[in-house]
């Protein structure tokens, strides 16, 4: 073969590699988005903290704020560099030999069993790409870590990895592993915790020292070795440190339970605080006393009761007068399920829903000792009853409330108008959808446990509406930008007389009615609630300190075993309530600077959460978000979307801004009424309304005409027309 052929097949194989390496590139590489510096040095880190500074861990993790490279103890750089990274500070973001080597690795076991990845390709990893183990990720991961390479420092990037990499429980970062597994600042850590948590990068899990203590401390012994070396290290210093090897002494990190109300406060934080927003430290009006004693309450009811009546949710939330929320249990077990059944789930109220009936007739010049028929009723085919189909005739509107009477109150909220009810509801401050039918009177239309305890605070309260908050306190990086994350400021009114009127009927539900289950030694007013066939039960209810909302029921909305608002609710309830007032409570839920500001708030400065992030410096995102009011908006859309403070019109079209920025009463007007005389009422009699804890409060709509109760909703003419 002559020399001008064998230069010819060479050139060709010279060309045929590139045009296939150009081809693999330009398939691997298609629409990858090559990160900004920013989006490394500034992101969004949010640090939740309860009223007591107790951090608290959304969805399970917890991130602390970042500490430079350069800050940290030069023993936890060097076990890390030692076994992840010997030759860091030497490539350009990829390592051709390792990754040659794993290359072999990975053909002889015909799977990715080996990446070779360098600190900058891990990093890569973490932040912006996917886990999945295929060539066309590797390939992107070397692309963006060379770009990292150009456009960053190696202590920019080493600061990076070191914050943000997994070590396992929930610990992102070695910051947060520092805190968690060793009660320790990460400047105060020693060799040989320095080396523990270096080895468990490679497999956070395994080698957990909480639950694996035995293989930390051998893989810390590895990393001990390869520090030695790679000269980082003395031999006589490393067999020291194996001699005297770390032992966990964990951090007092919030109970699980905490995790419905962390993961709700940081979704209200992620929603407000732009990608690039940098570290913002966000404490809460969580009270862990008080979160804790929930916790303990409802697991030991359902575990006591929860089998034989066939109830195995429940769910509460606890929140002050002016909605700062200081406990919430979204179900059983939050390891067990991260759905909120306090804010997520929408159920049937049932008779809890009469709170809006009879404000609606006080508002219409009602009084609570008006009298109404409590007799069979027929709405266009509909025919609702009361419990074991018991009437009492004449009786008043406390009365009617208190025993929870379903006829009486249909044909309350028929001359009243289901329209003023729904309007009663929305001045309270409940805003979800509510269907305009007869049986929405009785509670048909499904609501949140968290909206509807609200609802109940604004009558505590005596000012409407109430929303729910959780954010007491934030600090920026920046400390002239604030967040619209507090108490929101929404234009309030007053309920004036009607407060007293609705407090006392509340109160008669405690005091002589199905709620007497709940009665504490002090004043305590609330309701009752059970839908359809015991599907679901409630109470709400308060005394001078606390609205507390309870819910039980199924997830698959199974029936219960007869269990009502009166029974497992009002147990939990009043067993909460007893036992949050033994001490006083510790949460700090003031949101103005006062003399009695607490002194965590003038020691580090954090600023009250009412203004938007400054136009200037928080991007598009928090522009769009100052021309709305996130909290509101929300509530009112459910495909409102924070981001750019849009949503989509039921009929269609373009998103558009929302500018809702909260609404003031309909019509307080108080109607003149001249009661119609009526024949003398027999006395009412306790004796044919049973209303102990242990007699359903039959809120069921459909107990009446077997059709109907077969048959439902298809019965309400105003839903489907005559």
């Amino acid at each position: 073969m002559s020399w001008l052929r064998i230069r010819y097949a060479v050139a060709t194989a010279v060309v045929a590699l590139f045009a296939f390496t150009a081809a693999v590139l330009t398939w691997a590489l298609h629409n990858v988005r090559l990160p900004s510096a920013a989006e490394l040095t500034s992101r969004r880190i949010i640090v939740l903290q309860a009223a007591d500074g107790s951090y608290l861990l959304p969805r399970g993790s917890l991130q602390l704020p970042p500490v430079a490279a350069k800050d940290m103890p030069a023993d936890v750089v060097n076990a890390v560099l030692s076994i992840e990274d010997r030759r860091f500070y030497e490539h350009g973001g990829i390592n051709l030999p390792s990754m040659l080597r794993a290359l072999v690795q990975d053909l002889e076991a015909r799977r990715i069993v080996s990446g070779g990845s360098t600190i900058t390709q891990q990093l890569v990893k973490i932040l912006f790409l996917d886990p999945r183990r295929t060539y066309k990720r590797k390939i992107q991961e070397a692309a963006i870590a060379v770009w990292l390479e150009l456009h960053l420092t190696k202590d920019e990037i080493l600061t990076g990895y070191l914050d943000n990499v997994y070590l396992g429980s929930g610990a992102i970062g070695f910051p947060a592993a520092a805190k968690f597994y060793f009660n320790k600042n990460v400047t105060d850590l020693s060799l040989p915790e320095a080396a523990m948590l270096a080895g468990m990068i490679n497999a956070p899990n395994e080698d957990d020292p909480l639950y694996h203590l035995k293989a930390a401390r051998s893989r810390a012994a590895a990393v001990l070795d390869a520090m030695v070396a790679n000269g980082r290290l003395s031999q006589k210093a490393g067999l020291a440190a194996k001699l005297r090897p770390a032992t966990p002494n964990p951090s007092p990190i919030s109970p699980p339970s905490t995790g419905w109300f962390a993961d709700w406060v940081d979704d209200k934080a992620v929603a407000a605080i732009p990608a690039l927003g940098g570290i913002v430290r966000v404490r809460t009006t969580l009270d862990l006393r008080l979160q804790e004693l929930a916790a303990n309450i409802v697991k030991s009811t359902l575990a006591e009761y929860g089998s034989a009546k066939h109830a195995t949710q429940a769910a509460l939330v606890a929140m002050r007068p002016d909605g700062a929320v200081v406990a919430m249990i979204g179900g059983r077990s939050y390891a067990a399920s991260q759905f909120n059944r306090a804010v997520q789930a929408k159920r049937q109220p049932g008779s809890a829903f009469k709170l809006f009936d009879y404000y609606a007739a006080l508002r219409d010049g009602f009084s609570a000792d008006d009298e109404v028929l409590d007799a069979p009723v027929d709405v266009n085919g509909w025919e609702p009853a009361n419990y074991a189909l018991r009437y009492h005739g004449r009786v008043t509107l406390a009365q009617a409330f208190a025993h929870s009477l379903n006829a009486a109150t249909v044909r309350l909220s028929q001359e009243v108008g289901i329209g003023k009810v729904i309007a009663a509801a929305r001045d309270l401050g409940l805003r979800a959808p509510l269907t305009p039918t007869p049986s929405l009177a009785l509670g048909t239309s499904e609501v949140s446990l968290i909206d509807l305890t609200s609802a109940y605070a604004a009558v505590r309260a005596g000012t409407a509406p109430v929303e729910p908050w959780g954010i007491s306190g934030v600090e920026t990086a920046n400390d002239r930008n604030a967040l619209p994350l507090g108490r929101p400021d929404d234009p309030e009114h007053t309920l004036g007389a009607y407060q007293d009127e609705l407090i006392g009927l509340l109160q008669g539900v405690v005091e002589r009615g199905t709620g007497r289950a709940a009665a504490l030694r002090g004043f305590a007013a609330g309701k009752t609630g059970t839908s359809q066939d015991y599907r679901d039960a409630w109470f709400i209810g308060f005394n001078d300190a606390l609205i507390v909302g309870v819910w039980v029921g199924n997830d698959d909305h199974s029936p219960m075993r007869r269990v009502v608002g009166g029974t497992l609710p009002a147990t939990i309830w009043k067993s909460f309530m007893e036992q949050a007032n033994l001490t006083p409570s510790t949460t700090v839920v003031a949101h103005r600077q006062t003399d009695q500001t607490p002194p965590w708030v003038a020691e580090q400065q954090w600023r009250a959460p009412y203004q938007l992030f400054d136009q200037n410096t928080a991007g598009a995102a928090a522009a769009a978000s100052a021309r709305c009011n996130i909290s509101v908006c929300e509530r009112y859309y459910r495909s409102f979307r924070a981001s750019d403070c849009t949503y989509q019109p039921y009929e269609g079209g373009p998103r558009r801004l929302c500018r809702r920025q909260g609404e003031r009463t309909a019509s307080t007007r108080r109607r003149g009424r001249d009661a119609p005389a009526a024949p003398a009422a027999p006395a009412f009699d306790d004796r044919h309304v049973d209303s102990s804890a242990d007699t359903p409060d039959r809120d069921d709509p459909s107990v009446g005409p077997l059709p109907y109760r077969l048959f439902g909703p298809l019965f309400d003419w105003e839903r489907y027309g005559r």
